[in-house]
């Protein structure tokens, strides 16, 4: 038998191009920051993609996935996928002494009905189909320290307008971890909370069931005591202009963008779209956020994946795609010196235009088919000058993509596929965060 052969890499792309191969935590890390689980991606199922989640992080150290949780939720804005490491964590964590379980859970929940989702998560063993209230079920003291530590975090108000429908309610994680009250007034809010007696609080769904006002007086009343976040301003956009509600003071908020650092770049297109009216104060906002990145230097030449597996929906009940979560990303690039590229069966220069017109000349660049990555890599290192190549993809190359050459070269992943090609000389990011740009300025100054 001959033992002088070349290795073979059976690793595979979904369209067939060879992967690199990677360890167990770069496959954790590509599987779950730009994950939005249980849903469905192209190639892959949700439910095969939160199984392999849990196998990962089953196989990595405690302490890596604590710190992946706490990055999923606090810097990529991602709010299920982090509550299903927390899951892996209690268990692979269980016999140690130290707080890394209570302390991770207090830093990852940051909203109240996210305790309600995690308990759901944990009694299912992380299948959140069969989930249930917690009765009967058995809680280490890690878990019910960490959830002790969220829970006061959040005063009535929050507690009351996330105290939501479902398998396990707020008042199941009261009877499970039994908190004791700080004060008096922590004491009443927290019994009501147990009871399941809260007050109602004063959102747009409330009031509007409430029908003492009509829901342009709804929104314009929550609107200028401001009591309606950012993300919920861009959700509801449809809501107010069927309504009527003041032009002028919907434009104002979103100019304002109170509360829009958790708002991932891809949920502007979504409002856009929505109420097409309101397009030109959406896009001055997200223009904005430009301002607040730290700006590159040099020459960037940008090339955005628009290939079909690109326009595959986010969510079931979503029509973005991740099409447009990298669109996004590549419109709101902070340098001065940008040539901007779509590849998919061809490799098509568009101009390097900010915000939403960026997005819309991305998508319509040309026919969304092919994956012909390696392709479009090389002719930007033979035809294109450049001190930084970044590549927003979900990876899945039909041809063999070659090793960057000279300067800066990123690849930065937006889907949760097995395999990927953006290793080796590569630096691999993953996710759709703005935080992607941040991180990326902080890796070259690092370098310098």
């Amino acid at each position: 038998m001959r033992t002088n052969v070349r290795a073979y890499n059976a690793l595979r792309t979904h369209e067939g191009a060879t992967a690199h191969p990677i360890n167990a935590e770069q496959a954790l890390r590509r599987s779950v920051l730009s994950c939005l689980l249980f849903e469905r991606e192209f190639y892959e199922d949700g439910i095969e993609i939160s199984e392999r989640i849990k196998t990962l992080a089953a196989s990595v150290k405690p302490e890596i996935v604590a710190a992946l949780a706490v990055e999923a939720r606090n810097v990529m804005h991602l709010r299920h996928v982090p509550l299903l490491l927390l899951e892996v964590l209690s268990r692979t964590a269980a016999g140690r002494t130290d707080a890394l379980v209570s302390k991770t859970i207090g830093e990852v929940i940051a909203r109240a009905d996210e305790m309600a989702e995690f308990v759901a998560i944990y009694t299912a063993g992380g299948d959140r189909r069969t989930a249930k209230a917690g009765h009967g079920h058995q809680f280490t003291a890690q878990v019910m320290r960490g959830l002790d530590l969220a829970l006061r975090r959040f005063d009535a108000y929050q507690l009351a307008k996330y105290d939501r429908a479902g398998k396990v309610k707020l008042r199941d994680v009261f009877r499970i971890v039994r908190p004791k009250p700080d004060n008096e007034e922590q004491a009443q809010f927290f019994k009501a909370a147990k009871d399941g007696t809260l007050p109602s609080p004063d959102t747009w769904e409330v009031a509007l069931s409430g029908g003492a006002e009509t829901k342009k007086e709804v929104f314009e009343r929550l609107l200028t005591s401001d009591k309606l976040g950012y993300l919920a301003l861009l959700r509801n956009l449809r809501n107010m202009h069927e309504a009527g509600v003041d032009r002028d003071l919907v434009n104002d908020k979103i100019a304002l963008r109170k509360g829009a650092a958790r708002v991932l770049p891809f949920r502007y297109v979504a409002a856009a779209r929505a109420v097409p009216s309101f397009e030109r104060a959406i896009d001055a906002a997200l223009l904005a956020a430009i301002v607040e990145l730290p700006k590159f230097g040099g020459r960037t030449a940008l090339l955005v994946d628009v290939s079909g597996s690109m326009d595959y929906k986010l969510s079931a009940k979503s029509d973005l795609t991740r099409m447009d979560a990298a669109a996004s990303l590549a419109a709101i690039f902070p340098g001065d010196d940008i040539r901007l590229f779509t590849f998919s069966d061809s490799v098509v220069e568009v101009p390097a235009r900010r915000g939403m017109a960026g997005i819309d000349a991305i998508r319509s660049s040309q026919l969304h088919n092919g994956t012909y990555l390696g392709r479009a890599v090389t002719y930007l290192a033979m035809h294109v000058p450049h001190d930084r190549l970044v590549v927003i993809t979900d990876e899945q190359s039909h041809d063999a993509v070659p090793q960057p050459q000279d300067g800066h070269a990123y690849m930065i992943n937006v889907a949760s596929n097995r395999n990927g090609v953006g290793y080796g000389h590569w630096t691999h990011i993953d996710g759709f965060s703005e935080n992607v740009l941040r991180f990326m300025h902080e890796h070259e100054v690092q370098q310098a």
